[in-house]
Formats: C-alpha cells, sequence, structure tokens
C-alpha cells in the first residue's frame, strides 16, 4: 500500500497544473490565466511501489461557469524515457523523497495499469490524502475480471452523471464545486473487446 507523506512540494501541484493545463487540447477554459482549486480525486497502489497513482480533480474557477478537469497522474524518482513532450507536467521537490517527476497519467504505463485494474475490479481505489484507505465513494460499473479490456478513455472535461452510452464499464466518481455543492460523474469508460 502506498504512503501519504504530508511534507511540501515545490512547485506544488496545483502550481504546476496552472501552467500545464492550459497547453492541452482538451482544456475548454480561458488560457490566459486559469485559476484552479483541488475538488477531489483518489489514489491508485502501484504493486511494485515505485510510481505514485494519483487521480486528481481540479476546478478551474476564472470563467463564468466553473469546469471541472480530471488529470490522472504519475509521480517518479526519474524520467521517463520516449514519452511526448505533454506528458510531462513537470518536476517538483518532494520534501522527504526528493525530485518527483509528474506525468499525466494517459502517457504513463503504470497509471493506465491501475486504471485498466480498477476497471477489472483488481484494484481497490484509495482516500486522496489517507495511507491505507480504501475510497468506498469511488464505484465501477459493467466490467469485470473476466472482460477483455480494449480501451480505457480518462473523461478529462468531468460533467455530473452516472452512465455513459456505449460503454462497457465505467468509473464512477464524486467532486466538489467552489460553491461546496458535490457532484459525480464518470471519470473513464472502457470499450469490450
Amino acid at each position: 500500500m502506498a504512503t501519504i507523506h504530508h511534507t511540501t512540494m515545490t512547485p506544488t501541484k496545483l502550481e504546476l497544473l496552472t501552467g500545464w493545463l492550459p497547453k492541452q487540447s482538451w482544456y475548454v477554459g480561458d488560457a490566459s490565466a486559469p485559476e484552479l482549486v483541488k475538488a477531489g480525486g483518489f489514489r491508485l497502489d502501484d504493486p511494485e511501489g515505485e510510481v505514485g497513482i494519483e487521480l486528481m480533480v481540479v476546478v478551474d474557477a476564472a470563467g463564468r461557469e466553473p469546469v471541472a478537469y480530471l488529470v490522472p497522474m504519475g509521480y517518479r524518482g526519474a524520467a521517463l524515457e520516449g514519452l511526448p513532450g505533454e506528458a510531462l507536467i513537470g518536476t517538483s521537490e518532494h520534501g522527504l523523497l526528493g525530485t518527483r517527476w509528474i506525468y499525466d497519467g494517459v502517457h504513463d504505463p503504470v497509471v493506465t495499469a491501475g486504471l485498466r485494474a480498477l476497471l477489472r475490479g483488481e484494484a481497490v481505489p484509495q482516500r486522496q490524502s489517507e495511507s491505507d484507505t480504501p475510497d468506498p465513494t469511488v464505484t465501477v460499473h459493467g466490467a469485470g475480471p473476466e472482460d477483455g479490456l480494449d480501451e480505457v478513455r480518462v473523461n478529462r472535461v468531468l460533467r455530473p452523471a452516472a452512465t455513459a452510452q456505449g460503454a462497457a464499464g465505467r468509473l464512477v466518481a464524486g467532486w466538489t464545486w467552489p460553491d461546496g455543492s458535490a457532484a459525480r460523474g464518470v471519470f473513464a469508460t472502457v470499450a469490450q473487446r
């Protein structure tokens, strides 16, 4: 099980995402000045214990209406070779672990393997800020260990909804809007082989 270290990161994850997020093709906000707040998410355990896996929800409150984004992230102790430039969100100095390379999880093979395992029912989602604590609010519907998973699709822009058309399986979890209201939506879907 992953250990959550309550320490500093410089720059913070939100600072890194503020620079990275507006450059992504799926960003729908005002690219000049996002106002990001952490709004939810959960963690997965890397069976090898090497990569931190977090699925973070951030809300951009800069526009007329807030927009929720899902950013899966892989935290590594060394750089990954052979990934496209946009895969690296940035590096940060962790108060206990030193330099961390933070990657967009859709490009990190350990993160994508964790998502597939979760959608097959072979992984347990963990609370975002507590060590060894399952998060029962994260639910998987429609897929199982016997299902061949062809493609996992991460929903980058989150909308409140519990279903997804045409998906063999879906991952549903929640976040909190800036006004304090709660929402749940489909974080990822999977197509069946």
